[in-house]
Protein backbone atom coordinates (compact mmCIF):
# COMPACT_ATOMS: atom_id res chain seq x y z
CA UNK A 1 0.00 0.00 0.00
CA UNK A 2 3.18 2.46 0.77
CA UNK A 3 4.53 1.93 -2.63
CA UNK A 4 1.50 2.46 -4.21
CA UNK A 5 0.99 5.81 -2.78
CA UNK A 6 4.51 6.75 -3.47
CA UNK A 7 4.19 5.80 -7.14
CA UNK A 8 0.95 7.76 -7.26
CA UNK A 9 2.45 10.78 -5.58
CA UNK A 10 5.39 10.48 -7.98
CA UNK A 11 3.13 10.38 -11.00
CA UNK A 12 1.28 13.55 -9.35
CA UNK A 13 4.29 15.61 -9.25
CA UNK A 14 5.30 14.62 -12.67
CA UNK A 15 2.44 15.61 -14.17
CA UNK A 16 2.32 19.03 -12.14
CA UNK A 17 6.13 19.58 -13.25
CA UNK A 18 5.34 19.16 -17.30
CA UNK A 19 2.13 21.16 -16.68
CA UNK A 20 3.91 23.95 -15.91
CA UNK A 21 7.70 23.57 -16.06
CA UNK A 22 8.97 25.76 -18.68
CA UNK A 23 9.74 23.98 -21.78
CA UNK A 24 11.56 24.38 -25.25
CA UNK A 25 11.28 22.42 -28.53
CA UNK A 26 14.29 19.85 -30.04
CA UNK A 27 17.07 21.88 -31.71
CA UNK A 28 18.65 20.93 -34.91
CA UNK A 29 19.39 17.06 -34.58
CA UNK A 30 20.35 13.71 -37.01
CA UNK A 31 23.89 15.73 -37.92
CA UNK A 32 25.48 12.45 -36.51
CA UNK A 33 24.02 10.65 -39.73
CA UNK A 34 26.04 12.69 -42.15
CA UNK A 35 29.26 12.40 -39.83
CA UNK A 36 28.91 8.61 -40.10
CA UNK A 37 28.35 8.59 -43.74
CA UNK A 38 24.79 7.32 -43.42
CA UNK A 39 21.78 7.74 -45.90
CA UNK A 40 18.61 6.92 -44.27
CA UNK A 41 15.82 5.69 -46.49
CA UNK A 42 12.02 5.01 -46.52
CA UNK A 43 10.39 2.49 -47.77
CA UNK A 44 6.76 0.51 -47.40
CA UNK A 45 7.47 -2.36 -45.15
CA UNK A 46 4.54 -4.74 -44.00
CA UNK A 47 2.39 -1.58 -44.89
CA UNK A 48 4.22 0.82 -43.01
CA UNK A 49 6.51 3.41 -43.58
CA UNK A 50 10.14 2.76 -42.21
CA UNK A 51 12.92 4.85 -42.06
CA UNK A 52 16.20 2.99 -41.70
CA UNK A 53 19.80 3.02 -42.99
CA UNK A 54 22.03 0.47 -44.28
CA UNK A 55 25.64 0.50 -44.27
CA UNK A 56 28.77 -2.38 -44.58
CA UNK A 57 29.41 -6.00 -46.76
CA UNK A 58 29.94 -8.95 -44.96
CA UNK A 59 27.19 -11.03 -42.89
CA UNK A 60 24.06 -9.76 -42.03
CA UNK A 61 23.19 -7.62 -38.62
CA UNK A 62 19.68 -6.07 -37.84
CA UNK A 63 20.02 -4.05 -34.78
CA UNK A 64 16.52 -3.19 -33.37
CA UNK A 65 15.75 -0.24 -30.69
CA UNK A 66 14.18 0.01 -27.42
CA UNK A 67 10.37 2.10 -26.31
CA UNK A 68 10.95 5.45 -27.12
CA UNK A 69 13.94 5.41 -29.12
CA UNK A 70 15.09 5.09 -32.44
CA UNK A 71 18.16 3.99 -34.82
CA UNK A 72 20.19 6.89 -32.87
CA UNK A 73 20.41 4.83 -30.44
CA UNK A 74 23.38 2.78 -32.38
CA UNK A 75 25.27 5.66 -33.99
CA UNK A 76 28.48 4.72 -32.17
CA UNK A 77 27.96 0.90 -32.79
CA UNK A 78 26.60 1.14 -36.37
CA UNK A 79 30.31 2.17 -38.42
CA UNK A 80 33.04 0.10 -36.21
CA UNK A 81 30.09 -3.01 -36.48
CA UNK A 82 30.19 -2.20 -40.49
CA UNK A 83 33.44 -3.03 -41.28
CA UNK A 84 32.85 -6.46 -41.10
CA UNK A 85 29.27 -6.80 -41.41
CA UNK A 86 26.04 -5.75 -43.65
CA UNK A 87 24.40 -3.68 -40.98
CA UNK A 88 20.91 -2.64 -41.25
CA UNK A 89 19.12 0.00 -38.02
CA UNK A 90 15.67 0.76 -38.62
CA UNK A 91 12.58 3.32 -36.45
CA UNK A 92 10.30 0.60 -35.61
CA UNK A 93 6.37 1.87 -36.09
CA UNK A 94 5.58 4.36 -34.25
CA UNK A 95 9.10 5.51 -33.31
CA UNK A 96 11.91 7.70 -34.75
CA UNK A 97 11.01 8.76 -38.50
CA UNK A 98 8.63 5.76 -39.25
CA UNK A 99 4.56 5.79 -39.53
CA UNK A 100 2.81 6.26 -36.02
CA UNK A 101 0.07 4.00 -36.47
CA UNK A 102 -2.44 5.53 -33.61
CA UNK A 103 -3.60 1.88 -33.01
CA UNK A 104 0.24 0.65 -32.10
CA UNK A 105 0.51 -2.99 -31.01
CA UNK A 106 3.52 -4.91 -30.86
CA UNK A 107 2.85 -7.48 -33.28
CA UNK A 108 3.49 -5.56 -36.01
CA UNK A 109 7.27 -5.14 -35.00
CA UNK A 110 8.38 -9.00 -36.10
CA UNK A 111 6.87 -8.52 -38.84
CA UNK A 112 8.02 -5.21 -39.73
CA UNK A 113 11.85 -6.52 -39.44
CA UNK A 114 11.57 -9.78 -41.32
CA UNK A 115 9.73 -7.75 -43.84
CA UNK A 116 12.53 -5.30 -44.31
CA UNK A 117 14.72 -8.34 -44.49
CA UNK A 118 12.73 -9.51 -47.19
CA UNK A 119 12.59 -6.07 -48.63
CA UNK A 120 16.76 -5.73 -48.66
CA UNK A 121 17.26 -9.48 -50.08
CA UNK A 122 18.92 -10.48 -46.33
CA UNK A 123 17.53 -14.35 -46.27
CA UNK A 124 19.10 -14.85 -42.36
CA UNK A 125 20.77 -12.30 -40.01
CA UNK A 126 22.08 -11.80 -36.76
CA UNK A 127 19.66 -9.52 -34.56
CA UNK A 128 20.96 -7.21 -31.97
CA UNK A 129 17.83 -6.35 -29.73
CA UNK A 130 17.84 -3.35 -26.86
CA UNK A 131 15.17 -3.18 -24.39
CA UNK A 132 11.92 -3.45 -26.09
CA UNK A 133 13.83 -4.82 -29.16
CA UNK A 134 15.21 -7.85 -27.28
CA UNK A 135 12.00 -8.99 -27.35
CA UNK A 136 10.76 -8.06 -30.37
CA UNK A 137 14.46 -9.76 -31.37
CA UNK A 138 13.45 -13.20 -29.36
CA UNK A 139 9.82 -13.39 -30.61
CA UNK A 140 11.05 -13.71 -34.27
CA UNK A 141 14.47 -15.79 -33.44
CA UNK A 142 11.81 -18.09 -31.56
CA UNK A 143 9.12 -17.99 -34.47
CA UNK A 144 10.97 -17.94 -37.23
CA UNK A 145 14.48 -19.80 -36.83
CA UNK A 146 15.39 -19.99 -40.03
CA UNK A 147 15.91 -16.33 -40.40
CA UNK A 148 18.24 -15.87 -37.41
CA UNK A 149 21.89 -16.48 -37.40
CA UNK A 150 22.45 -15.11 -33.89
CA UNK A 151 20.98 -13.11 -30.89
CA UNK A 152 22.01 -10.67 -28.98
CA UNK A 153 20.21 -9.25 -26.25
CA UNK A 154 21.00 -5.54 -24.35
CA UNK A 155 18.99 -5.04 -21.23
CA UNK A 156 15.99 -7.07 -23.27
CA UNK A 157 12.62 -6.75 -22.08
CA UNK A 158 10.22 -9.24 -22.17
CA UNK A 159 9.52 -10.44 -18.72
CA UNK A 160 8.83 -7.30 -17.62
CA UNK A 161 5.99 -5.96 -19.74
CA UNK A 162 3.05 -6.43 -17.36
CA UNK A 163 1.74 -2.42 -16.46
CA UNK A 164 2.76 -3.58 -12.80
CA UNK A 165 6.72 -4.44 -13.75
CA UNK A 166 7.13 -1.36 -15.61
CA UNK A 167 9.02 1.89 -14.45
CA UNK A 168 6.71 4.48 -12.71
CA UNK A 169 7.76 6.91 -15.51
CA UNK A 170 6.13 3.96 -18.09
CA UNK A 171 3.29 3.72 -16.37
CA UNK A 172 2.47 7.27 -16.08
CA UNK A 173 2.42 7.62 -19.95
CA UNK A 174 0.00 4.57 -20.05
CA UNK A 175 -2.64 5.58 -17.68
CA UNK A 176 -5.05 7.59 -17.91
CA UNK A 177 -3.57 10.81 -16.25
CA UNK A 178 -0.96 9.96 -19.50
CA UNK A 179 -3.47 10.86 -21.53
CA UNK A 180 -2.56 14.51 -20.70
CA UNK A 181 0.73 14.39 -22.44
CA UNK A 182 -0.01 13.84 -25.81
CA UNK A 183 -1.81 17.47 -25.65
CA UNK A 184 1.16 18.81 -23.81
CA UNK A 185 4.03 21.00 -25.83
CA UNK A 186 6.60 20.93 -23.23
CA UNK A 187 7.89 17.37 -23.58
CA UNK A 188 11.43 17.85 -22.91
CA UNK A 189 11.39 17.56 -18.96
CA UNK A 190 9.85 14.07 -19.85
CA UNK A 191 12.83 13.14 -21.75
CA UNK A 192 15.23 14.67 -19.18
CA UNK A 193 13.74 12.69 -16.37
CA UNK A 194 13.64 9.30 -18.58
CA UNK A 195 17.20 9.70 -19.99
CA UNK A 196 18.30 10.57 -16.39
CA UNK A 197 17.08 7.43 -15.07
CA UNK A 198 18.47 5.13 -17.77
CA UNK A 199 21.80 6.15 -17.80
CA UNK A 200 24.57 5.51 -14.64
CA UNK A 201 26.70 8.03 -16.05
CA UNK A 202 24.40 11.27 -16.08
CA UNK A 203 27.05 13.11 -18.13
CA UNK A 204 25.37 11.31 -21.10
CA UNK A 205 22.67 13.38 -20.47
CA UNK A 206 23.39 16.15 -22.51
CA UNK A 207 21.87 18.54 -24.42
CA UNK A 208 22.17 16.91 -28.13
CA UNK A 209 21.20 13.85 -26.81
CA UNK A 210 17.85 15.63 -24.97
CA UNK A 211 17.05 16.84 -28.42
CA UNK A 212 17.45 13.52 -30.49
CA UNK A 213 15.43 11.50 -27.62
CA UNK A 214 12.33 14.49 -27.90
CA UNK A 215 12.31 15.27 -31.36
CA UNK A 216 10.53 12.48 -32.69
CA UNK A 217 7.77 12.93 -29.59
CA UNK A 218 7.00 16.41 -30.85
CA UNK A 219 5.81 14.54 -34.08
CA UNK A 220 1.69 14.47 -34.18
CA UNK A 221 0.29 11.20 -32.71
CA UNK A 222 3.64 9.84 -31.46
CA UNK A 223 2.83 9.97 -27.56
CA UNK A 224 -0.03 8.52 -28.90
CA UNK A 225 1.13 5.63 -30.42
CA UNK A 226 3.12 5.14 -27.43
CA UNK A 227 -0.01 5.04 -25.27
CA UNK A 228 -1.68 2.39 -27.51
CA UNK A 229 1.73 0.33 -27.01
CA UNK A 230 1.37 0.23 -23.49
CA UNK A 231 -2.67 0.04 -23.33
CA UNK A 232 -4.15 -3.13 -22.89
CA UNK A 233 -3.60 -4.89 -26.23
CA UNK A 234 0.00 -3.28 -26.80
CA UNK A 235 1.96 -6.46 -26.15
CA UNK A 236 -0.80 -9.16 -26.47
CA UNK A 237 1.72 -10.89 -29.21
CA UNK A 238 4.34 -10.95 -26.35
CA UNK A 239 2.39 -13.10 -23.71
CA UNK A 240 3.67 -16.44 -21.98
CA UNK A 241 7.09 -14.82 -22.87
CA UNK A 242 9.33 -17.50 -20.88
CA UNK A 243 7.56 -20.32 -23.19
CA UNK A 244 8.29 -17.98 -26.49
CA UNK A 245 11.89 -17.76 -25.03
CA UNK A 246 12.65 -21.42 -24.17
CA UNK A 247 12.11 -22.29 -28.14
CA UNK A 248 14.73 -19.74 -29.15
CA UNK A 249 18.01 -22.24 -30.49
CA UNK A 250 20.12 -19.55 -32.20
CA UNK A 251 23.14 -18.68 -30.17
CA UNK A 252 22.27 -15.80 -27.60
CA UNK A 253 24.67 -13.43 -25.80
CA UNK A 254 23.06 -11.52 -22.65
CA UNK A 255 24.29 -8.17 -21.87
CA UNK A 256 23.36 -6.06 -19.01
CA UNK A 257 24.30 -3.04 -17.22
CA UNK A 258 24.50 -3.93 -13.82
CA UNK A 259 22.91 -0.83 -12.79
CA UNK A 260 20.08 -0.47 -14.87
CA UNK A 261 17.57 0.90 -13.07
CA UNK A 262 14.39 0.25 -16.09
CA UNK A 263 15.04 -3.73 -16.11
CA UNK A 264 16.91 -5.41 -13.27
CA UNK A 265 19.78 -7.42 -13.17
CA UNK A 266 17.33 -10.27 -12.04
CA UNK A 267 15.91 -10.43 -15.29
CA UNK A 268 19.36 -10.95 -17.26
CA UNK A 269 19.10 -14.22 -15.09
CA UNK A 270 15.68 -15.33 -16.09
CA UNK A 271 16.93 -14.95 -20.19
CA UNK A 272 19.70 -16.28 -19.47
CA UNK A 273 17.80 -19.67 -17.51
CA UNK A 274 15.42 -19.46 -20.13
CA UNK A 275 17.22 -19.61 -23.59
CA UNK A 276 19.19 -22.88 -23.95
CA UNK A 277 22.47 -21.16 -25.48
CA UNK A 278 22.62 -17.96 -23.65
CA UNK A 279 25.92 -16.60 -22.21
CA UNK A 280 25.78 -13.63 -20.40
CA UNK A 281 27.72 -10.46 -19.75
CA UNK A 282 27.13 -7.70 -16.93
CA UNK A 283 28.41 -4.44 -17.16
CA UNK A 284 29.77 -2.78 -14.65
CA UNK A 285 28.88 1.40 -14.08
CA UNK A 286 26.19 0.72 -16.57
CA UNK A 287 22.42 1.46 -16.75
CA UNK A 288 19.95 0.50 -19.15
CA UNK A 289 21.64 1.80 -22.30
CA UNK A 290 25.40 0.43 -22.73
CA UNK A 291 24.97 1.03 -26.30
CA UNK A 292 25.52 4.55 -25.72
CA UNK A 293 26.70 4.33 -22.68
CA UNK A 294 29.62 2.12 -23.38
CA UNK A 295 30.11 1.99 -27.27
CA UNK A 296 33.17 0.33 -27.64
CA UNK A 297 32.75 -2.13 -25.06
CA UNK A 298 29.44 -3.93 -26.43
CA UNK A 299 31.24 -3.26 -30.35
CA UNK A 300 33.98 -5.62 -28.97
CA UNK A 301 31.43 -7.93 -27.32
CA UNK A 302 29.44 -7.72 -30.52
CA UNK A 303 31.99 -8.12 -33.01
CA UNK A 304 33.99 -11.25 -31.16
CA UNK A 305 30.53 -12.75 -30.24
CA UNK A 306 29.26 -12.79 -34.01
CA UNK A 307 32.60 -13.78 -35.49
CA UNK A 308 33.20 -16.60 -33.00
CA UNK A 309 32.87 -20.47 -34.82
CA UNK A 310 29.97 -22.02 -34.81
CA UNK A 311 29.02 -24.96 -32.13
CA UNK A 312 30.52 -28.20 -33.65
CA UNK A 313 33.11 -26.65 -35.77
Amino acid sequence: MKGRYLATGFIAVALAALLFWPDTPAGPTEQWLAKAGLEPRVDVVAGQRVRYVRSGHGPAVVLIHGLGSSLYTWKDVVGPLSRSHEVVALDLPGFGQSDLPPDLTADVFPRVVLGLMDHLGIAKASLVGHSMGGAVATVIAASSPERVQRLALLDAAGFNLAPADRPWLLRLVGSEAGGVLARLPRKRLLVTLVLRQVFFDRDHVTADRIDEYLAPLERPGAIDAIRSLLGSRGFGAFSSFGDIAGRVRAPTLVVWGREDAWIPLKDADRFQAALPSARRVTLEKCGHVPQEELPGTVTKLLEEFLTEPAAGT
